[in-house]
C-alpha cells in the first residue's frame, strides 16, 4: 500500500490568500485609512454627479460624551441605507451633523464651574459661551472618529454643526421668517420648568419616572353659597403637590359630578363616588351623609384659603368654578386651582378673570416677598412637601389638613438631563402658535419637492394654521413603518403651542426687538437682514455684543426697543437643519428623501423639523421618515450604568470588529426595540463566519479564472441554470428590501442564499467537478462561470452591510481595481428566472433531503465512511418524480455511488453499502475502478491525457 500513487498534486484545490480568520479589529483601521487616502467619498460624489439624488438627512446627536449603542445602531443603519442607494447608482451624499447648543453641553460646563465653586451667572456670557463652544468642539472631534470607526462614510471634513456661524445665521433667519409672518407671540403660560437648570423645557426634553409623593386632603371653608347648607361647610381638595397650595386661587368642581355633604366634626363637601375613599384616608367619623347634589348647583359658591389669616393675597375669596376636566378617578372630586402651575388651572382661571401671580422663582423657591413661606423651597424637595414639612405643618396648625401621607406612587416628569423633577411654572415665554391662521398664502412660498414630478407639500390647499399644515404634511409623507404615522399624527393633533424660548446662555438668541410701550415685536425685513448678516460674520455672539442702534438703523431709536436675550429651543435649531444643510448645499426647495431616527423623535426632531418647515415653507422637509426602536440588553432591559448592563459599541469594535456590529444591526427587526448581548453577538459572529467562508470558497475556487473559460448560460447544465434562477430571484428580493429599507429581510435573504443554496447545496455538489474535472470540461467551466457571477453579485450585495469585509474580498481578487464601494448594483439577467425549472428543482431538493436523511444514520454508526460509499434505491410513487430524477445525474446531486428509482406506493429510501471500488483520486466508487486506489475513467483522462 505504501507504493500507491499520490494524486494530491493532480487535484485542483481552491487557492486564496484570503484568510479564514477575519481579524477585523486589526484590519479595519487600515481599510479606513486607505479609503481616506483614496478619497472614496469624494470620488463617489464625482462619479455619481448628475444621477438621481438620494438624500438621507442626518439627525444631529448632541456633541457630548462617547457614543453609545443607540448612536452606533442609528449611524450604521443610516450608512447601510446610503451605501445601498449608492450601489443602486444614485448620488447618495451623507452629511453628518451635530447639535452643539443647549442644555446638555451647558450643563456639563456648569458642572465644571460647580466643581470649582464658581457661579455661572457671575461669568461674562460671551466667555461662558466660548467655553461651551470649546466643549462641543472637543466632543465633535471625538465622536467623529468613533462614527468613522463604525465604517460610516460621509462628508466628515465638512459636517454641519449648529454652532457654525452660517448655521446660527440660518437658524435666526428661520426664526425671523416666523416673526415676519406673524407666527410668534409672547405670553405667560404654565410650561415645563426645571428649577435645577432654571429654564423652560420642551416635552421632548422631559422623561417620566415613577416616584412616591406626599398626598394631602385640605379643607377650604365655604363662606358663601346659593345653597344654604353649604355655608360654613368645608370644600375638600386632594393633591400630590402640596407646594401649590400657597399659590391657590380657586377651586374647581365637575358640573356633572354628584356631590354630598358629610357631617362629622364639621361638614365636608366631596364627590359622592369618592366619599368612602375620603373617609378611609382621613379616618373621620361621619354621622350623616346628605343626598347627592349636582355639581352645577355649586355655581356661585365661594370659599376662603386655609391661610386667609395672613391677609393680602390669601384673604381674597376663592370661587368654586365649573371645570369639565374634573373627574372622580381619584381624590375628592374638587380640584384646587393654581393658575401658575397647571394648564387646566391656567385656562379656567383666565376665563374667570384670575391671573397668575408668579409666586415661584426660577430656582423653585417662593419669592422673598411672598406672604407664606417666602424665600423657602425648593418646591421639588420631598422634605419641603413631606407630612411634617413646613406646608403641611402650617396647614395642620390652621386646622385645614385632614390627611397627609408619603405613600402615593405615580409617574412624574423629570428633566432628561439633570434627572431632577420639573414643575409647571407660569413664566413669560415666546411661543409659536399652532392654531393661529398664518397670514395668507402669500406668507408661505410654493416650493417644489426635490423629487421630480412630485407635487406634494405645496402651500396651496393646505390648512391655514400650523397645526393643519403639519397634519396635512403628515398624510403626504411616507412613514416606515406605517404605524408610526398614527403616532406622530396624534402628537401633533394634541400638542400645545410650541414654547421656543429658554432662559439659558448657550444657543441662538431670539433676536427680536420688542417695543417697550406697545409690547409688539419689530417686523422689518431690512432690520432682519442686518441681524442675519451680523450672525454670518460673528455668529450668535454678535447679538450679545451688538450695537443695537446699528442693527436697527436710522428708522428706529434703540432706546424704544428691548432686545430679547432668551435662547431658542434647541429643537428649533435642529428643526432648521434642512435649511442650512439640505437647501444650502443642494438648492432652495430641495428636501430630504429620508429622515431616520429612533421612535422618541416623533416628539423631537421629526416633529420640530415638520413644524419649522411647515411654518416657513408650507410642507414637510422630508419625503419619508423611518423610525427604529431602542437597543436593549440581552434580557430586554434598558441599558443603565447603575444596573451595569451597558453594552459598549466601542468595546465590540475593538474586540470583534465593526462588521460584526453592522451585521447585528442589519439582522435585527430594528423597527421594534432590539436586544444585544454576548449570546446574541455570538450568533452574529457565527453568521458572519459562514458568510466569510462563502467568500473564501469563491475566491479559492475562482483562482486563475479568466474570460476564455466563461461558458454561455445556454450551454450550462441545468443545475447551474437553476442556481442562476435562484440568483435572479434573490436579486429581485434584495432590491425590494433595499427600497423598503428592510435590511433585516435583506440580510436574512443574503445569508440564507449563501448558507442553504450555495454552501449546503451547490458548492457541495460541484466540489467534485471543481477538484477533479479537467480544466477545460464544460461542467467545470459552467460551474466556475456561475461562481464568477456569484462573486460579483454577492460582494456587491454584502458591501452596504459588511463594508470592510466586502472591501477585503474585492481587494483580494482585484488588488488594483479600486474600491468595491465605487461599484454599482450588479446586472442580473431577469431571463435567468425559470419558474417551471425551479419547481422541478425544488422537488429534487426535497428528494435529496430524503436521501441524506436516510444516509446519515449509517454514517453515525460508522457503517459508511461517507455518502460516496452508499448506493440508493429511491422508491417513488409519482411518475413525475421518477421522470425528474431520471432527467438529471441524481447520484451526483445526492453525492452517492449509485442511485436508482423504483415504482412504489409512496416514498422510501433503501441504502446499501456499495461493493464498488474507490477511485484513488476523486474517491468516488465507480464501476470502471478495478481495485481501490486506481483511477476512474475521468481521472485517468485528466492525469494521463
Amino acid at each position: 500500500m505504501s507504493d500507491a500513487p499520490d494524486y494530491r498534486e493532480t487535484v485542483f484545490l481552491p487557492k486564496t490568500a484570503f484568510p479564514m480568520k477575519a481579524g477585523l479589529a486589526a484590519k479595519e483601521p487600515a481599510i479606513l485609512a486607505q479609503w481616506a487616502a483614496d478619497d472614496i467619498y469624494g470620488r463617489l460624489r464625482k462619479e455619481r454627479a448628475g444621477r438621481e439624488r438620494f438624500i438621507l438627512h442626518d439627525g444631529p446627536p448632541y456633541a457630548n460624551g462617547d457614543i453609545h449603542m443607540g448612536h452606533a445602531m442609528n449611524k450604521v443603519l443610516k450608512d447601510i441605507i446610503v451605501r445601498s442607494q449608492s450601489l443602486m447608482g444614485k448620488d447618495a451624499p451623507y452629511v453628518p451633523g451635530w447639535d452643539c447648543h443647549g442644555l446638555p453641553i451647558e450643563w456639563k460646563v456648569e458642572e465644571a464651574y460647580r466643581a470649582k465653586k464658581l457661579n455661572k451667572d457671575e461669568v461674562d456670557p460671551v466667555q461662558f459661551r466660548a467655553e461651551c463652544r470649546a466643549y462641543a468642539e472637543k466632543w465633535v472631534a471625538v465622536q467623529r472618529e468613533q462614527f468613522k470607526r463604525l465604517g460610516v462614510m460621509g462628508d466628515w471634513d465638512d459636517p454641519y454643526l449648529t454652532m457654525k456661524f452660517d448655521a446660527e445665521a440660518a437658524i435666526v433667519g428661520e426664526l425671523l421668517k416666523f416673526a415676519e409672518s406673524g407666527q410668534l407671540y409672547r405670553g405667560a403660560k404654565p410650561v415645563m420648568w426645571s428649577p435645577v437648570e432654571k429654564t423652560a423645557l420642551a416635552e421632548a426634553e422631559v422623561e417620566y419616572e415613577d416616584i412616591t409623593s406626599t398626598q394631602i386632603d385640605v379643607a377650604f371653608e365655604i363662606t358663601d353659597s346659593p345653597i344654604e347648607a353649604l355655608k360654613g361647610a368645608y370644600a375638600v381638595i386632594w393633591t400630590t403637590t402640596p407646594w401649590t397650595i400657597p399659590v391657590n386661587q380657586a377651586l374647581a368642581y365637575g358640573p356633572d359630578v354628584e356631590y354630598v355633604l358629610l357631617a362629622a366634626d364639621r361638614k365636608y363637601l366631596v364627590a359622592a363616588d369618592l366619599a368612602d375613599a375620603f373617609i378611609a384616608r382621613t379616618g373621620i367619623a361621619v354621622a350623616e351623609r346628605s343626598s347627592a347634589m349636582p355639581g352645577r348647583t355649586l355655581a356661585g359658591t365661594v370659599a376662603r384659603h386655609p391661610m386667609h389669616h395672613l391677609g393680602g393675597f390669601f384673604a381674597k375669596p376663592r370661587p368654586l368654578l365649573a371645570g369639565d376636566f374634573v373627574t372622580t378617578d381619584t381624590g375628592t372630586g374638587l380640584v384646587h386651582m393654581a393658575p401658575d402651575h397647571g394648564e387646566d388651572d391656567f385656562l379656567l382661571c383666565k376665563a374667570n378673570g384670575i391671573d397668575p401671580v408668579f409666586a415661584v422663582a426660577d430656582d423653585g423657591k417662593y419669592r422673598e416677598d411672598w406672604g407664606w413661606l417666602g424665600g423657602q423651597g425648593s418646591v421639588i424637595n420631598p422634605k419641603f412637601n413631606a407630612p411634617d414639612g413646613p406646608i403641611c405643618s402650617d396647614l395642620r396648625e390652621a386646622g385645614a389638613l385632614l390627611a397627609a401621607s408619603y405613600d402615593y406612587k405615580h409617574s412624574y416628569p423629570h428633566s432628561w438631563r439633570s434627572k431632577a423633577k420639573v414643575i409647571f411654572r407660569c413664566t413669560p415665554q415666546w411661543f409659536i402658535p399652532m392654531d393661529r391662521e398664518i397670514g395668507g398664502r402669500e406668507a408661505l412660498p410654493v416650493v417644489e419637492s426635490g423629487v421630480e414630478g412630485d407635487t406634494r407639500g405645496h402651500a396651496q390647499g393646505n390648512g391655514p394654521t400650523l397645526r393643519q399644515l403639519a397634519l396635512d404634511a403628515i398624510e403626504r409623507t411616507r412613514w416606515v413603518p406605517e404605524k408610526s404615522r398614527n403616532r406622530i399624527h396624534a402628537m401633533v393633533e394634541g400638542r400645545p403651542d410650541w414654547v421656543i424660548s429658554r432662559q439659558r446662555a448657550w444657543g441662538v438668541p431670539i433676536a427680536l426687538y420688542v417695543h417697550r410701550k406697545t409690547g409688539e415685536y419689530l417686523r422689518d425685513t431690512a432690520v432682519n437682514a442686518r441681524i442675519v448678516d451680523a450672525f454670518k460674520a460673528g455668529g450668535a455672539d454678535a447679538w450679545f455684543t451688538a450695537d443695537h442702534q446699528a442693527l436697527l438703523g436710522d428708522a428706529y431709536d434703540a432706546a424704544d426697543y428691548e432686545p430679547i436675550n432668551d435662547i431658542l429651543d434647541v429643537w428649533f435649531d435642529s428643526g432648521s437643519t434642512h435649511a442650512f444643510t439640505i437647501e444650502a448645499r443642494y438648492g432652495e426647495g430641495v428636501r430630504a428623501n429620508l429622515y431616520l431616527e429612533g421612535s422618541d423623535q416623533h416628539r423631537g426632531w421629526f416633529q420640530s423639523s415638520l413644524l419649522e418647515s411647515c411654518g416657513t415653507r408650507g410642507r414637510a422637509p422630508y419625503d419619508a421618515v423611518l423610525t427604529h426602536g431602542f437597543a436593549l440588553d440581552g434580557q430586554g432591559r434598558k441599558m443603565s450604568k447603575s444596573i451595569g448592563n451597558v453594552v459598549d459599541p466601542l468595546k465590540i469594535i475593538n474586540e470583534s470588529g465593526a462588521d460584526i456590529l453592522r451585521l447585528w444591526v442589519a439582522s435585527t427587526d430594528y423597527f421594534e426595540d432590539v436586544r444585544i448581548g454576548k449570546e446574541i453577538l455570538s450568533g452574529t459572529s457565527d453568521a458572519y463566519r459562514k458568510l466569510r467562508n462563502t467568500f473564501r470558497y469563491l475566491l479559492g475556487a475562482l483562482d486563475g479564472f479568466d474570460e476564455a473559460e466563461r461558458l454561455p448560460v445556454a450551454e450550462m447544465p441545468e443545475l447551474e441554470r437553476y442556481v442562476l434562477h435562484l440568483l435572479a430571484k434573490l436579486d429581485a428580493e434584495l432590491r425590494r428590501a433595499a427600497d423598503a429599507f428592510e435590511f433585516n429581510a435583506f440580510a436574512r435573504a443574503l445569508t440564507d442564499f449563501a448558507n442553504n443554496d450555495l454552501s449546503a447545496f451547490f458548492f457541495d455538489i460541484r466540489k467534485d467537478s471543481l477538484y477533479c474535472d479537467a480544466p477545460g470540461s464544460a461542467k467545470r467551466r459552467a460551474y466556475r462561470t456561475v461562481l464568477d457571477t456569484l462573486f460579483h453579485t454577492l460582494v456587491r450585495y454584502a458591501a452596504p452591510i459588511l463594508c470592510f469585509t466586502a472591501e477585503e474580498v474585492w481587494g483580494t481578487r482585484y488588488p488594483e481595481a479600486g474600491s468595491v464601494h465605487l461599484l454599482e448594483w450588479p446586472v442580473v439577467d431577469t431571463g435567468w428566472a425559470d419558474d417551471a425549472m425551479a419547481a422541478k428543482w425544488s422537488r429534487l431538493r426535497t428528494l435529496r433531503a430524503l436521501v441524506t436523511e436516510a444516509v446519515e444514520p449509517l454514517r453515525r454508526e460508522k457503517r459508511l465512511g461517507s455518502s460516496l460509499e452508499a448506493e440508493i434505491i429511491l422508491g417513488l410513487g409519482d411518475a413525475g418524480d421518477r421522470a425528474a430524477v431520471a432527467s438529471v445525474p441524481f447520484d451526483e446531486i445526492c453525492i452517492v455511488s449509485r442511485l436508482s428509482t423504483a415504482e412504489t406506493d409512496g416514498e422510501g429510501v433503501t441504502v446499501i453499502v456499495t461493493e464498488r471500488h474507490k477511485c484513488g483520486r476523486c474517491w468516488r466508487h465507480l464501476p470502471e475502478v478495478t481495485q481501490d486506489g486506481t483511477l476512474c475513467g475521468r481521472c485517468d483522462e485528466v492525469v494521463n491525457g
